[in-house]
């Protein structure tokens, strides 16, 4: 009878964490190269993810390119229109450069490590510089993590992909070209582009 009840409740605590897990806010990418599906980690990072899904929901995506890649790194993407690869100079680049809104707190301290396939905020060498910039790992990165991170500081991991790896390790192996020589390195000679970003209906 005890072993009964013990499997009942461990199929209960399953259940229980099935559910909060499936209650995550997912948003769907649709690129050039395939579909990518992220799970958001609200709980851990309530405000990387809200600010996440404002821009979502403002179709900020929409149109933005996977502007730098590194194969043995990372897939960053969410900041700059179509055309980006084409910049001659600067000027060029600012002007294919999407607005954002004002930078929110880096919540590196949520205990979660960019581990491969996670999702991560980009930001200047300032911990609370992110705005809708954001990677993909395709790899362990855990020197990122502020436990190991150079800074003290960190970046802040607030989800992971649930579907689509195999899109994201298309993308990291696409073949990328200097932009402006000693400045603007890793940029996709075929542009990668985020055709759309939709929150998934659960």
């Amino acid at each position: 009878m005890k072993r009964t009840l013990l499997a009942l409740a461990c199929l209960a605590t399953l259940a229980m964490g099935a559910r909060a897990t499936a209650a995550n806010p997912i948003v769907v990418l649709k690129t050039s190269e395939g579909t990518i599906k992220i799970e958001l980690f609200e709980d851990k990072a309530p405000i990387t993810v809200k600010n996440f899904l404002k821009y979502v929901e403002d179709k900020h995506y929409d149109g933005t390119t996977f502007h730098r890649v590194i194969p043995d790194f990372m897939i960053q993407g969410g900041g700059y229109q179509k055309g980006f690869n084409t910049a001659r100079t600067y000027q060029d680049v600012k002007a294919k450069e999407k607005k954002t809104r004002e930078p929110i707190k880096n919540e590196s301290t949520n205990g979660l490590s960019n581990k491969k396939y996670t999702v991560a905020m980009a930001r200047t060498s300032r911990p609370d510089s992110a705005t809708a910039q954001f990677f993909i790992n395709v790899k362990d990165n855990d020197f990122l993590d502020r436990a190991k991170a150079r800074d003290g500081v960190g970046y802040c991991v607030f989800g992971r992909v649930i579907e689509g790896t195999e899109v994201v390790d298309k993308i990291k192996n696409v073949r990328t070209k200097v932009l402006i020589e000693d400045e603007i390195e890793n940029v996709p000679v075929e542009e990668v582009v985020i055709e759309s970003a939709r929150i998934e209906k659960q």
